[in-house]
Formats: C-alpha cells, sequence, structure tokens
C-alpha cells in the first residue's frame, strides 16, 4: 500500500504557512497569560508537560508491556552509572572525569548527564517493575538539582565567562538537557529550588547570541532547518515550565518555519536549508544531510507533534502530510536494507555508529508520526517500518528509541501481519536529488549511490575534527551496495578508514599528498580573527568546514526508473578565492584535477563516461573505477578477460576487456566492463607511446586506525583488504576519455557476453557524452557546451540531460533536464518521421520540422527538473 498521492504532493507553500502561523504569533503578542487565563492557556501547558514526560518517560500504560522493559532497564543502568559518577568527582568536576571551565563539550555531557539522572525518577509503571528502582526517589531528584545549581553557580550562570567552543553547545546542546532536566523535575524544583528555573531560562535566552534578543531569529544562519527545529523545541518546553503561553505560541510559529518546501528562487529569511520539492535536504546553507541533520530534523519534528497533542497550538493535518512526504519522498529512496547510504552524511559519515543506526533513528519517527496518519496512510508507514526491519542486516534494538512509548507502537506494527511489509518506492527506482547533487539509482540486488557538487552544493564537510580527509567525496564519489550484504563490512566507517581518500570509488584526482586541517594549522580550525576567521565565522564555513565548487554542470535526468547525471569535475571555492588573492598568505589551498563525467543508469549495469581527464598543472592523476573492502580472511578472486580473448586473472596492469570481483566470503560479485578509450594491443599506437590507458587491478592489506578520519574517534585498527581497479596517467600525459560499466551481481557468463553488445558509446568528449542501449531501446545524452550536439538522430543545442527511449511499436519516450539550472530553455530535434505529443509535462512544447520532430523545453526556475514527453 502506498502513501497517498495527496500526501506526496504535500508542502506547505507560503500562504498556507501564513495562515497557521498568523494565529500563533497573534496569541504571541498578547505576553504571558496566567495560569487558567485565555486560550485555554493552562490546560495547553498541561498537556504539554504530560506529554513531553510521556515522550521520553512512557507511560504507565506502556510501561508494563515486557517489550518495554529492556528500555525502562537501561534508563535506570544509566542514571545508577551518573549518580556513581557523581561520587568520583575531583576538583573542577561535576561528574568524574569531566573537568569543567575550558571544555564546552564535558559542559554539555554534565548536564546531559543530569537529565538522564532525573529521567530515571519519572518513569511510571507498576511498582517493582523494570526500571522502577529511581521511579519518585526525592533524594535522587534533589542531588540533581544540587548538580544544576553547582554548574550555574560556577560555569553557566555567568555570562562572561562562557561561550567558549562551539556556538552549538551555548544554543542547543546544554539547553536540550537543560529543558528536559526542569521539565521532568518541574514540581521538585518548585519544593526545593523555586528560583533555579526562571535562573536558567534567563541564561538560555542569554546564550542566544546568535538570535535576536534573547529568542531565535528567523534571519540568522545559525537558525535554520535541524538547528531552529531544536531551539523551537526548547522553548516550547520553556514555555510550559513557566507557564507562559505567548512563548510556547511564539516557539511554535517559528518551529512551523521549517515545514516550508525550498523555493531557490523566492528564499524566505535567506534560507536555503531544508527540503526541497525533489526530496533534496540541506544544512548549512550547501550541505547534502538527510541522514544526519536531516534524521535530526525529522525526529524532533514528530517529537513536536506528539507534545502537541491535544493542545490549541497547531490545528489539522496538513502538517503530519508534509512530514509523511519528506519520509518517502526524502528518506526512503536513500535507506537500502535498513541501511542509510553515505552521500547524505556530511561529516558524520567518519562517525563510528553511522548506517543502520541512522535508519533506527528514522524508524522511530516513521513510527511516531503513523499514530497521526490517514488511516491507509498509517498502513503504508506501518508497512515500511516491517519492510526495513525484513530487509536489513542489522537487528534493530528498540532500546536506542527515545521513547518508551514508540517502543511500544514499533512492536504492534511488527506484530500485525495485516500491514504487508513493502517499501515505500519501487524495487526498480530512480531518485535524481539534484537540489543537493546526490542520485540514488536502485534495482532488486543493488543500489548505486552518487556523490556530485557544483557551485550550489559542497564538495565535503569537515568540522570539529570529523571527517579529516575528505577533498574528493563530492567529486563523483559512488557507492554500490548489494543486496544481502552486512554493509558494515562493506562501507561504513571501515570503508573510509582503510581506503584511501584519492582512491574513493569513481573519483578522479591528483597525485599529490594533502594534509588535514588540524596537521595544517595546529587547531581544528584556521584562525586568523584579523583576516576575518574565527571557529564559526563566514569564511570558515566557506572555505575550509564545506567549500563549494565553481563548476555550475551537475545535474541529470530521469525517465522512469532510468537516470543519467552529468557533472563537470572543479576545484572548490578556496582555491578560486587564493587565486583571486582574496585569502591570507599561511592559508593553504589545493588544486583539482580535470574530468568531465556522465553516468549513465540502467537495470543490469551504470555505464560510466570520462573525458578530459588530466591535470592542468601536469601531475600525475588516478581515475578509481571502483574501489571495495573485504575481510582479511575472505577469499577474494580477480578473474577476467584481455582484449585479444586470453583469460587473466589476479592482480597487475593489463589490457582488460573485462573483469569480475568475487567475495566468496560476503556472497559479493561485480563485474567491469571496459567498454572504450582502453589500451588496445590490436590497434595501432596513436602517436603516444600506446592506444590508451591501461587498467590496473590491485588487491592490497591496508591497516589503519578509525582516529585517522576523526579525531574523537577510538584509536582501533581496521585491517580490510582493499580491492581497486584504476587508470593512472603520468605526469604531463595527455588527457585521455574512457567508457566502462559497473555489472552488480554478474558471472563470467554474463560479462563474456557484452562482446556482442549490447552497450555501445555513441560519443565521449568534453562536449558529449552518449550511450546507446540495444535492448532497451535506450539513447542516453548529456551535453556540457553551447552549440549544437548530435547524438544518433538527437541534436541538442547547449548543455542539457536526455534520455530516450523507443519501443517496439514506434512510441517514443521523453525526458529532458537542464544540468545547469540556469538556461531558460532547451530545444532538441529528433530526426526520422514526424511525431506528435501524446502527453507532454507543462514546459513541453512539440512541433514538426522538416526531417524530424522538435522538442523545446521551458527549463526556467525548474532547478534541474526532469521534464518528460511522450511522441507517436
Amino acid at each position: 500500500m502506498p502513501i497517498s498521492r495527496r500526501v506526496l504532493l504535500s508542502s506547505v507553500p507560503a500562504a498556507s504557512l501564513t495562515a497557521l502561523v498568523a494565529p500563533l504569533r497573534a496569541r504571541a503578542a498578547d505576553g504571558p497569560v496566567p495560569a487558567g487565563g485565555a486560550h485555554g492557556a493552562s490546560a495547553d501547558q498541561a498537556a504539554l508537560v504530560a506529554n513531553t514526560v510521556a515522550v521520553f518517560a512512557g507511560t504507565a500504560e506502556s510501561n508494563v508491556r515486557p517489550e518495554v522493559a529492556a528500555k525502562l532497564t537501561a534508563i535506570e543502568a544509566t542514571a545508577r552509572a551518573r549518580l556513581a559518577a557523581l561520587g568520583t568527582a575531583g576538583a573542577h568536576q561535576l561528574f568524574g572525569g569531566l573537568t569543567l571551565g575550558t571544555s564546552d563539550t564535558n559542559l554539555t555531557t554534565s548536564f546531559q548527564y543530569l537529565y538522564e539522572t532525573a529521567l530515571a525518577t519519572r518513569v511510571p509503571g507498576a511498582p517493582g517493575g523494570p526500571g522502577s528502582g529511581l521511579r519518585d526517589d526525592v533524594a535522587v531528584q534533589r542531588r540533581v538539582i544540587d548538580g544544576l545549581a553547582f554548574l550555574y553557580d560556577g560555569y553557566y550562570g555567568d555570562q562572561a565567562k562562557g561561550y567558549y567552543g562551539n556556538w552549538f553547545n551555548w544554543e542547543i546542546g546544554i539547553s536540550t538537557h537543560v529543558t528536559k532536566t526542569l521539565l521532568l523535575l518541574q514540581d521538585a524544583l518548585a519544593a526545593y529550588r523555586p528560583d533555579l528555573t526562571a535562573a536558567f531560562v534567563a541564561a538560555m535566552d542569554a546564550y542566544l547570541r546568535n538570535g535576536k534578543d534573547g529568542d531565535v531569529d528567523l534571519d540568522s544562519r545559525f537558525h535554520t532547518g535541524a538547528n531552529l527545529a531544536d531551539i523551537t523545541t526548547n522553548r516550547i518546553l520553556q514555555g510550559a515550565v513557566l507557564g507562559d503561553d505567548a512563548r510556547t505560541s511564539k516557539a511554535v510559529a517559528d518551529q512551523l518555519t521549517v515545514f516550508a518546501t525550498i523555493d531557490p528562487y523566492g528564499l524566505r529569511h535567506g534560507v536555503t536549508d531544508g527540503f526541497y520539492a525533489d526530496g533534496s535536504f540541506i544544512q548549512h546553507a550547501s550541505v547534502a544531510y538527510t541522514g544526519s541533520y536531516g534524521t535530526g530534523l525529522l525526529s524532533r519534528v514528530v517529537q513536536t507533534v506528539r507534545m502537541l497533542d491535544g493542545t490549541s497550538h497547531v490545528q489539522g493535518d496538513d502538517l503530519i502530510g508534509v512530514v509523511q512526504g519528506w519520509i518517502a519522498e526524502g528518506f526512503a529512496p536513500l535507506i537500502f536494507e535498513g541501511w542509510m547510504t553515505e552521500i547524505v552524511k556530511g561529516r558524520a559519515i567518519s562517525r563510528t555508529t553511522t548506517g543502520y543506526a541512522d535508519v533506527a533513528t528514522v524508524v522511530e519517527a516513521v513510527t511516531g508520526i503513523s499514530a497521526y496518519a490517514s488511516a491507509n496512510d498509517a498502513a503504508a508507514l506501518a508497512g515500511y517500518v516491517r519492510y526495513v526491519r525484513q530487509t536489513s542486516r542489522a537487528a534493530l534494538d528498540p532500546v536506542t528509541f527515545v521513547s518508551p512509548t514508540t517502543v511500544v507502537r514499533y512492536a504492534d506494527i511488527l506484530a500485525d501481519t495485516s500491514a504487508p511489509a513493502r517499501d515505500l518506492v519501487p524495487a526498480a527506482h530512480h531518485a535524481a536529488l539534484n537540489s543537493m547533487d546526490r542520485t540514488v539509482h536502485r534495482r532488486p540486488g543493488y543500489a548505486f549511490a552518487l556523490a556530485r557538487s557544483s557551485a550550489r552544493i559542497s564538495k565535503y564537510e569537515y568540522m570539529s575534527g570529523e571527517n579529516l580527509l575528505p577533498w574528493f567525496q563530492g567529486d563523483g564519489a559512488h557507492y554500490l551496495y548489494l543486496t544481502g550484504q552486512d554493509q558494515t563490512r562493506a562501507y561504513g566507517i571501515d570503508y573510509l578508514t582503510a581506503v584511501s581518500p584519492y582512491g574513493l570509488a569513481g573519483v578522479t584526482a591528483p597525485v599529490e599528498t594533502r594534509r588535514s586541517v588540524p596537521e595544517l594549522y595546529g587547531t581544528a580550525w584556521y584562525d586568523n580573527p584579523d583576516q576575518g576567521f574565527t571557529a564559526s565565522s563566514e569564511s570558515q564555513n566557506t572555505y575550509v568546514y564545506f567549500p563549494r565548487a565553481t563548476n555550475a554542470l551537475s545535474g541529470g535526468a530521469t525517465l522512469g526508473a532510468y537516470g543519467t547525471a552529468a557533472f563537470v569535475q572543479s576545484d572548490d571555492a578556496a582555491y578560486a578565492a587564493e587565486r583571486a588573492g582574496l585569502l591570507p598568505d599561511d592559508f593553504v589551498v589545493y588544486r583539482n584535477a580535470d574530468a568531465t563525467k556522465s553516468w549513465f543508469m540502467l537495470d543490469d549495469e551504470i555505464v560510466v563516461l570520462a573525458a578530459g581527464v588530466g591535470d592542468g598543472a601536469g601531475r600525475a592523476v588516478t581515475t578509481t573505477l571502483d574501489t571495495r573492502i573485504a575481510d582479511p580472511a575472505d577469499p577474494v578472486t580477480l578473474t577476467g578477460r584481455l582484449r585479444d580473448g586470453a583469460p587473466w586473472s589476479g592482480t597487475g596492469t593489463a589490457p582488460l576487456a573485462w573483469l569480475r570481483y568475487a567475495d566468496a566470503g560476503q556472497g559479493t560479485a561485480v563485474g567491469y566492463v571496459f567498454l572504450d578509450g582502453f589500451e588496445d594491443r590490436r590497434q595501432p599506437d596513436r602517436g603516444h607511446g600506446r592506444s590508451g590507458p591501461r587498467t590496473t587491478v590491485a588487491l592490497d592489506t591496508v591497516a589503519r586506525s578509525r582516529r585517522v578520519v576523526r579525531t574523537s574517534n577510538p584509536d582501533t585498527t581496521v585491517t580490510k583488504q582493499v580491492f581497486a581497479v584504476r587508470v593512472e596517467q603520468a605526469a604531463g600525459a595527455r588527457p585521455v576519455s574512457v567508457a566502462y560499466a559497473l555489472v552488480p551481481h554478474a558471472s563470467e557468463a554474463r560479462l563474456r557476453s557484452y562482446a556482442r553488445g549490447p552497450l555501445s558509446v555513441v560519443a565521449n568528449s568534453t562536449a558529449a557524452q552518449a550511450i546507446r542501449h540495444r535492448d532497451l531501446g535506450l539513447l542516453a545524452v548529456n551535453t556540457f557546451t553551447a552549440g549544437p550536439h548530435h547524438a544518433e538522430r538527437l541534436s541538442v543545442e547547449g548543455p542539457a540531460s536526455v534520455l530516450l527511449r523507443e519501443d517496439r511499436r514506434g512510441v517514443v519516450s521523453l525526458a529532458v533536464a537542464d544540468p545547469t539550472t540556469q538556461r531558460d530553455r532547451i530545444t532538441l530535434v529528433l530526426r526520422g518521421r514526424p511525431l506528435r505529443a501524446v502527453t507532454a509535462d507543462d514546459g513541453v512544447r512539440v512541433s514538426r520540422v522538416p526531417g524530424g520532430t522538435r522538442v523545446e523545453v521551458t527549463t526556467r526556475h525548474a532547478y534541474g527538473r526532469s521534464f518528460t514527453a511522450t511522441l507517436r
């Protein structure tokens, strides 16, 4: 059962958002409402408090369920561990090992430990049941309150001493833990330290230094997307604790702005952070971030929906539909067999707990929101939860859920077989998430995820000592996930640790040694306040943390379940700024190699064309066609055929026609078909010593610490077999063009069959790249430069992405997109018999011209989306 069409089209346009927000703004303008006053404020505040306690501590009904026992036991065990740490504190510590005064992280963690202790005292349930050992323990509650006072008096309340380190801790992290603790211990505080609540809220307001007058500033670059959801959730609950309905109403109104679909041509408050019409999610202005900040936003918004349930703050189900749309179009395409793809994790890609853990957060949110959906949509969401559980190689542990009540609903969903397990996207699916330069192509058996970059989207994210070696992650890096595989053995932290940052799958990189930010500057950022570089400055963001590329062309077209992606590799913004004389002399920049690339994503193959591959600075260049990792004991075999037909196996450099990688330990195989541009001993020398670059196959054992990619990772050594197939160009070599295909699960017989088709390369230059797939009747074209381009019977004017498929009845299906996002229109001509439009998207005009059919597509303000038509 799919999500309803109404939901998939759901968004909150400006007019509807105003209708939802305006009453809340007016309500907030009334000022603080006394208890029992207008708007039913007292009842709303009581409901907010009760709902929030239920979210985090559960209810009497939920907590007697046997499925919740492990969660409740974990809550109590954590609290007892925190109490033990209270007893080992030394000088300048509240908890043993967390020295205070200079570490904002230790201060945040200290407040977190107090919250976790307080939580255990508010867990309802049967006497003597799991997790009941600290319930209503006044002595423990007072120890927590004493801890709050200790931190406030010595390390938090004095504004002159605070706000060192990361802004996030002061504006969001600390406030999140403090606010929930104040709410959980509301009655205990009133009886023991009634002064603390108001003092803490006043301090939290004062620490909103990127806000305005101690409140949210929607024009601030710090108060956007997931960060805004966190801040406003805190302020909603602070209003409930203070009995300040105006604060709560204002915070709800501010949070509602995150529901608005981002319109890049009509930005509100200049904000580019949020969800886009194609399902993309961006945070930090230009980082593809669904898998980290996006999951945080989803989780927080669902929690807010639950907290506000039964209050008068938000009416109607429009917002529920928006969240369901995010899940179906933003998250589900990025999740393969319970694993979140690497391409949307930002700096979180370097953490040890990603992938399956990321999806557990999504599953909890889906489970929670399903309680508010219509019957049909709730069934579809429940079916998706069951599908993820059945296909994931990791046993999702509901103990990791935040809410005990969600544990109960999750158990009920799994037990209800009336909701069939079903993905929210088809098994054959192509998601062109061009608003964040990402593509995910799925078929039964595999998923192919591709990361690009542009002047709109960052090449990578580095920050806070995380993702130390990120330079090429947005330069066409790909991840090929195979069905049935434990993805922790294929990707995740071990892949990032073991694989060279210059040898990521799909990447063309210069042969050089780069240094991480801490190695370059001795700190986690480039510190030069006189030149505008501080830890959270815009210059730091632009040139250090998440630099954008400088190319305009990055996009692709979608025709049904088929797709194409196009990309012109470029230098990043820092290199361009240094060349323009805009950066300090000691700021280190790196120049990129050159390449123009296309990916044509079909059923059995992903075909890759690369042209102009080389380096303007004359450096040696390596293009890695694919990289995979295997456990040291896995029996990896490498077999293939040379272009002259001779068998080949093992590693080395050779003129290969095809290669097969097989890992019997994981039950996986990938084939590589070398279509065009590689050395062929049967062809004459072309005047530079050989007829094309040779293919090198390597299988090396690598041992490296996980700390090499993130300073706070444990110093755990990862040992892996690292397989790579690559093209190597010597320093000073001429640019080359190559074409190859990745064939998931390929057998040797399947790979041998490519000698007779069905793939052929139609064009492969820096101006145009095109292939034909004979069996599919498909012509796929990317063009990169101004002027006319020709591919078989198709002529295209200027840069474009085009997919054209003709069936046996002569019906032509067509998809066109602008990969630059800057063109007003694209014109193409299909030579041959004249055709008429059977169906066509708005903006597509079909007309007859001498010798063929003209198609004109208005792409102005389409932001790279595809336009389709059917011709006959």
